[in-house]
């Protein structure tokens, strides 16, 4: 089997989603190494490698070093702890989640560089300074970029040529269990209804004002929230009676919990971090032909407008929450029969295998082989390799573009 290397800033045991459904799939075709970022650990540095499913495994660097994530400061150390990884001679397809990760690329000879855009990360919460210019870079270098929803896909299909939209999609066996509603997790059973439920990171883009004033409106209603919570101090969320966290669960019990819901919900909050999302939930909460409200995240208002309730503000919140408790069977019955339909035109395992078309029909272009050169010209002339910030690459591929752009114009 050919090998995948995937750089991903999102640990293999966190939330189960677009990384883990498509690798879990892509290893039919590939031997898939997943370079996470490094763990805090005093001694010497080493690399963890646990085998995590068929033809999966997660290698994880152990280094004494504060630094997060994939910074400047652990690249040297990084680089000689993944300097055995692939036997020699060996050309793999190097897959991005993380702009950081780039300057990890000099290590290998890649056959194609993918970079798989699920989250426009520079909106998130205290980004690393140089994601953007990173990002820049690895779009020009790039053979094969694919983006997680239609927001994102607009944002970068100007910025790279070979611009994809493979929207989240749903296991819809999976979720499918929950429309058995006594398949309902025992952890909620003293909970009584109605139940208005959401799971994933609670974290900057989860609107905890609004899940506040839910409950304080209607205190008869059960707010039961499943997931980690991240970035979010625990003392600023909402608590009530009517409130109910259950902490981070495995994607085997998700089903249990939506079964168990009579309303879903994706109480997001509208500012840069949502922007670009396409929340994976959304399809999986139609797969359990179950009721939702959201606010107006774009890739749920455009696509699913009319299956989905959209609701601004906490009071027109509260009242789609209202209507869809309150629909008839007539209604519930021609929603379902919506929700059905979306569900079965979209799978994983479809999504999985257009990616793996385009990997074996693309043909490289190689410019990750001007980013080793460049890299190793600046190290010859005294500079650190571990401090570039890609910039320098980023300016190359520019300044080489510039007389195909010139030719384009003219013609």
């Amino acid at each position: 089997m050919p090998t995948l290397i995937v750089f991903c800033h999102l640990r293999w045991d966190f939330v189960f989603q677009r990384p883990q459904h498509l690798m879990t799939r892509m290893a039919e075709h590939y031997r898939i190494l997943i370079v996470e970022e490094p763990v805090y650990h005093e001694g010497q540095a080493h690399l963890k490698k646990t085998a995590v499913a068929p033809n999966i495994t997660v290698c994880q660097p152990h280094t004494a070093i504060h630094a997060p994530g994939f910074h400047d400061d652990q690249i040297p150390t990084l680089q000689t702890l993944l300097a055995d990884l692939l036997p020699e001679g060996e050309k793999p397809v190097v897959w991005f989640y993380t702009p950081m990760a780039l300057p990890l690329l000099q290590s290998f000879e890649p056959s194609l560089v993918v970079y798989d855009c699920m989250d426009e990360l520079a909106a998130f919460k205290n980004p690393p300074k140089q994601l953007v210019q990173r990002e820049s870079a690895l779009l020009n270098i790039a053979d094969l970029c694919f983006t997680g929803g239609p927001s994102l896909y607009n944002s970068k299909k100007e910025r790279h040529a070979n611009a994809h939209c493979f929207s989240s999609s749903v296991d819809a066996k999976h979720f499918q269990k929950a429309q058995d509603r006594s398949y309902s997790h025992p952890d909620q059973e003293a909970i009584p209804h109605p139940r208005l439920g959401f799971y994933g990171v609670i974290d900057e883009r989860f609107d905890t004002d609004l899940i506040r004033e839910m409950a304080a409106a209607r205190p008869d209603w059960q707010i039961v929230l499943v997931g980690p919570v991240v970035k979010i101090d625990p003392v600023h969320l909402p608590q009530a009676a009517n409130i109910h966290y259950m902490g981070q669960r495995t994607y085997e019990e998700l089903p249990k919990f939506l079964a168990g819901w009579d309303v879903c919900l994706l109480p997001f909050a509208l500012n840069e971090s949502t922007k670009f999302i396409s929340p994976t939930k959304v399809l999986e909460y139609m797969a359990a032909e179950l009721p939702s409200v959201s606010t107006p995240i774009t890739d749920v208002k455009v696509p699913y407008g009319d299956v989905v309730a959209i609701a601004e503000t906490p009071a027109e919140f509260i009242a789609a929450c209202e209507r869809m408790l309150n629909a008839s069977a007539e209604q519930k019955a021609a929603l379902a029969e919506r929700m059905r339909a979306i569900v079965a035109n979209t799978s994983w395992d479809k999504t999985a295998a257009a990616m793996h078309q385009l990997i074996q029909t693309t043909a490289p272009a190689n410019k990750a082989q001007r980013l080793t050169a460049d890299q190793a010209d600046i190290a010859e002339a005294g500079d650190k390799v571990s401090t570039l910030p890609v910039k320098q690459t980023a300016q190359a591929v520019a300044l080489d573009d510039q007389p195909k752009k010139a030719q384009a114009a003219a013609e």
